[in-house]
């Protein structure tokens, strides 16, 4: 309050405002004390002017355009948006059934990925100093997804796709279980374990209420690099089935064959986080992809549709994955044996999308992007982005992240190091195709092809040392409003150089040899190379550096902070950490990361509002919480449980 200001003598001002309280309304009194909403105008109003004072030269809000009504499916994004006059420039606070956001202060309100919870009707206040004017409703409808049959309907609490979403957000904010006060030593730790036959480098997923033997389980899908699919029952870690996806006279590859490395080790059979649709099939339809090897010594990769509830193969499958690709010198071919497909598996309008990384590193490797019809698994498209071979390189890792995609059915994701050409077309696109060491957008409007894409200045230079940006994994923010009204669509991504990329998805900025055209660069804030996915939640990005703290940047007038605004006591030894973020809306925020220490990981709970207060650590109860870690490992969360993979097994963490 600032009567001061206006009256010089205290008794003065007292006496005025008294006579003030007089004349207002009781109905509205309750709006003026300090920290309560400042909204005093009837939320019926429709966009009629509120009251409010009106100071000289001063113009109360007024809407020009309300929000519309939406109706979608759960997952999809929701978006609400008004247009207002006023001067000065007026602020915003959108509300659902009449309850402020949290955060949610721009003239456009995004929802990423809807779930049947969100419905509700939304409107936004918006104020300045001379009045203001609350919205008309607009009525968001959320529908659960479609089931083809029998099969489940989509829940909230279903994890579905690597990282939670497809724009790779990582977090569950439908966790009502676990808190920033329940998540201690004392009542959380493992609860139990789900036995397998390999290593599981590949997240695990989750499906609430499948039918399977005439019960309804809770349902943890888990795949192994023995070439295994396992569904367990959630509630009391049961198997529920198990089916192995090697042909006859196959076996699953050692890492060391042909090419005698270890990167993954000892074998190489699914490695890449499958991906489901509910709606397909008769019970919902799990998509792996699986390396393997005859006894003749033929390598294979292969596409599978299993049935959610029995695992049996559907359409048809498996389908052996194969490509070619035209290049300056005819075309290069996809060679299994080289190959592995790390990157998650991304589901996009009927589409499963396949990205490859290289095996072992051993040329010639190149960059390549496949689509196959989830119907008929039949390849529909097909791209290489370094096709120079066998120069070419390039190849998509992301340390397990999967190509994400924004709601006009554009893919993204980070190349790794390999042949950029910098002799560019009228167009700014490299003149053959080569798009090494990039941040690539691909359209998929008529197959695949670049849209778009960003390049630093030095790229060349960084990929000949090895510094590429494709050891880390992108993330697409929601859509954020600066303080001019203005919408920004950005995507994040961070690899070996320690750099911070923004970049704008409408123009993300190409290649300059001078210096980078882009949105944000933020250098020196990590102090650690990225080998992960970042995470987002409530307005925050946050990051698991190699030798370094786990960093929470918060975003402000649709900007990256450029350093962290808090961090982790401990560091985390290399390869780093993927966060995951588990919320009850935007309350108890829980930032989950795994650290490799050795032979043992150590699962670490910080409260994502200040990362320097550590909830729980899986190490802080002795051998009680023990597990065995793997590289690159991605915890998921969901209805109250952590899930982990280890080197033969998932450990359950939870309340006791």
């Amino acid at each position: 309050m600032r009567f001061k200001a206006i009256f010089a003598n205290a008794t003065l001002a007292n006496a005025v405002l008294a006579a003030a309280l007089v004349a207002i309304p009781a109905v509205l009194l309750f709006t003026a004390g300090c920290g309560g909403s400042k909204d005093i105008t009837n939320s019926s109003s429709g966009g009629q002017s509120g009251s409010g004072s009106n100071p000289s030269g001063s113009t109360a809000p007024a809407i020009t355009s309300q929000p519309s009504s939406e109706t979608v499916t759960a997952g999809q994004s929701a978006s609400f948006s008004v247009t207002a006059t006023g001067s000065p420039t007026p602020t915003y606070q959108w509300q659902k059934n009449g309850v402020n956001i949290a955060q949610a202060t721009s003239s456009t309100y995004t929802i990423p990925s809807t779930a049947t919870s969100d419905a509700g009707s939304y409107q936004v206040v918006v104020s300045n100093s001379a009045g203001s004017v609350t919205s008309n409703g607009a009525t968001l409808t959320v529908n659960s997804a479609p089931s083809g049959g029998s099969g489940p309907s989509a829940s909230a609490l279903d994890v579905l796709t690597f990282h939670n979403d497809i724009s790779r957000t990582g977090q569950d904010t439908n966790e009502s279980r676990l808190t920033t006060s329940n998540v201690v030593s004392t009542g959380f730790g493992l609860v139990g374990s789900m036995n397998v036959d390999g290593h599981v480098d590949a997240e695990p997923l989750y499906v609430q209420g499948v039918t399977i033997g005439g019960a309804s389980h809770n349902v943890v899908y888990v795949a192994t690099e023995n070439d295994s699919l396992y569904a367990f029952d959630a509630d009391n870690y049961a198997q529920l089935w198990h089916q192995s996806l090697l042909g006859t006279n196959e076996s699953t590859p050692s890492t060391s064959d042909v090419f005698g490395c270890t990167q993954v080790s000892p074998q190489l059979g699914i490695t890449a986080t499958p991906v489901i649709d509910l709606s397909a099939g008769s019970h919902g339809t799990i998509f792996a992809v699986a390396m393997s090897k005859d006894t003749n010594g033929n390598f294979h990769q292969r596409l599978h549709a299993l049935d959610l509830a029995t695992g049996a193969e559907l359409n048809s499958g498996p389908t052996e994955i194969q490509g070619t690709y035209a290049n300056s010198g005819g075309q290069t071919t996809f060679a299994p044996q080289q190959y592995e497909e790390r990157a998650a598996l991304l589901l996009l309008n009927g589409t499963v999308y396949l990205s490859w990384t290289s095996h072992c590193d051993s040329t010639p490797y190149t960059g390549w992007i496949m689509g196959y019809s989830e119907s008929t698994l039949q390849q529909t498209s097909v791209i290489d982005v370094t096709p120079s071979s066998p120069q070419g390189q390039g190849a998509i890792w992301m340390a397990g992240d999967g190509p994400a995609a924004d709601t006009s059915g554009n893919i993204y994701f980070l190349d790794g190091n390999g042949t950029f050409d910098a002799t560019l077309t009228a167009g700014g696109f490299p003149s053959s195709s080569d798009y090494g060491n990039g941040f690539i957008k691909l359209s998929t409007s008529s197959g695949l092809a670049v849209a778009d894409y960003f390049n630093m200045h030095n790229t060349v230079t960084e990929s000949g040392n090895d510094q590429d940006l494709g050891s880390g994994g992108e993330l697409l923010l929601p859509d954020l409003t600066d303080g001019s009204g203005t919408v920004h669509h950005l995507a994040i991504g961070a690899g070996k150089d320690e750099i911070i990329y923004v970049v704008n998805r409408d123009n993300m900025g190409k290649f300059n040899s001078g210096s980078d055209a882009i949105y944000q660069e933020i250098s020196g804030a990590l102090t650690g190379e990225i080998f992960s996915t970042p995470a987002y939640f409530n307005n925050t990005v946050y990051y698991g550096p190699v030798g370094s703290p786990v960093r929470a940047f918060p975003i402000s007038n649709a900007m990256l902070a450029t350093s962290s605004s808090s961090q982790s006591t401990t560091s985390l030894g290399y390869p780093g950490g993927t966060p995951s973020v588990s919320a009850n809306g935007t309350s108890n925020g829980i930032v989950w990361v795994v650290e490799d220490s050795g032979t043992l990981g150590i699962l670490h709970a910080y409260n994502a509002a200040n990362l320097g207060n550590e909830l729980y650590n899986s190490s802080q109860a002795g051998s009680r919480d023990q597990f065995t870690d793997g590289k690159f490992i991605t915890p998921m969360i969901a209805n109250g449980k952590v899930y982990v993979g280890t080197t033969s097994s998932v450990a359950v963490f939870g309340l006791f």
